[in-house]
């Protein structure tokens, strides 16, 4: 049987939007019964402008949101359901502002009467399902994994299992879909209903799966028939084309982006480098103009303390000199003096030959 492919956002949108099959798809991956399902198709869209100059529409990518009540084991509850398909790497960060928004959007409430008869308005809790296109960094040949919030008494460690409405509103549930990793994985229903996304089930034209209806349980099989009948609506085959049109520009953008980051990290390292070694060069110029200080500083220091000495030579020669002139006219022979000022007779006559000098 011939089925429209699933992966292009035309053909999930048109899948979607039968109640039945999104109960059906939507409540096998959150294991829960969906009692009612309200589709908001425009709640939010993201459009992703490839050539602001062209007159070609923008490449939309959907954010199918829902309004649920589902039925778990514990009780009834409405939820907020939003159901996004990722193709790209830089899908997480649209993803990110999108889920800012559905925290934020005052219409994600509900009203529920109190004992004393009033109402009360209560924030819906929110479950997330990604089906990503490509492959997860650290996780492989998993192809459905689901990031459930446990409660933790962190001092004991021990798991709590009551829930709570305050928790249960500012965190959420996400299931992810890795649609590479669903090859030939068919272990039990959720993964046989989820092979409707397989692409290696791709025909000569990727728009068109091959699958064998009689693979499928016949609770599964309005999905197939439903996608059976996208193949046949010309509106669809169109936007699958422009979807890949674009699709291919706006990876090549991102490939050129990439590269521009590359680039722009390089020179970033570079400048960084080259900042790091004008900063060791000035600290090496600041240390040697220390040293220089501190070596001119000595010298200086060793010029006072040899004028200082050179000072105290002085006086003491000029004492030397005073003592000489005094014995020698008070009339002690040369004897006498040279005892005194222990000085041999040679020196004594050295300095009374400078002393008539003088």
């Amino acid at each position: 049987m011939l089925i429209a492919n699933p992966i292009y956002d035309v053909v999930f949108k048109y899948l979607m939007e039968d109640s039945k099959v999104a109960k059906l798809l939507i409540g096998s991956i959150i294991g829960a019964e969906v009692l009612e399902l309200e589709f908001r198709p425009k709640s939010f869209t993201t459009s992703v402008h490839l050539d602001p100059l062209s007159i070609k529409p923008t490449f939309t990518i959907y954010h199918l949101d829902f309004s649920a009540k589902i039925k778990t084991p514990a009780e009834e509850k409405l939820v907020i359901i939003e159901v996004q398909k990722a193709k790209l790497a830089t899908d997480i960060l649209r993803f990110r502002q999108y889920l800012g928004k559905q925290y934020s959007d005052k219409k994600n409430v509900y009203t529920v009467k109190t004992h004393d008869g009033n109402h009360k308005t209560l924030a819906l809790p929110i479950i997330s399902i990604y089906f990503l296109g490509h492959s997860l960094d650290s996780i492989h040949d998993i192809p459905v994994i689901h990031v459930n919030r446990k409660y933790i008494d962190l001092y004991s460690k021990a798991e709590i299992p009551q829930k709570d409405y305050f928790i249960e509103c500012l965190s959420h549930d996400s299931y992810v879909i890795s649609i590479q990793d669903l090859k030939t994985r068919r272990r039990n229903e959720l993964e046989i209903l989820l092979s409707v996304f397989d692409q290696s089930n791709q025909t000569e034209d990727q728009h068109i799966l091959n699958v064998r209806e009689e693979d499928f349980p016949e609770d599964f099989r309005s999905i197939i028939r439903r996608l059976q009948e996208a193949v046949e609506v010309p509106e669809i085959r169109d936007n699958m084309e422009a979807e890949d049109t674009y699709l291919d520009a706006f990876e090549d953008q991102e490939r050129r982006a990439l590269a521009a980051e590359k680039v722009a990290q390089e020179e970033r390292k570079k400048a960084q480098e080259e900042r790091k070694k004008a900063q060791e060069e000035r600290k090496k110029a600041q240390e040697e103009r220390k040293k220089n200080k501190e070596a001119l500083k000595r010298i200086e220091l060793e010029k006072q303390r040899a004028e200082q000495e050179k000072k105290r030579a002085e006086q003491a020669e000029n004492k030397l000199y005073e003592s000489l002139k005094r014995m020698r006219s008070a009339g002690l022979p040369d004897a006498d003096i040279c005892a005194f000022l222990n000085i041999s007779p040679e020196e004594l006559e050295q300095m009374t030959n400078f002393s008539s000098e003088e």
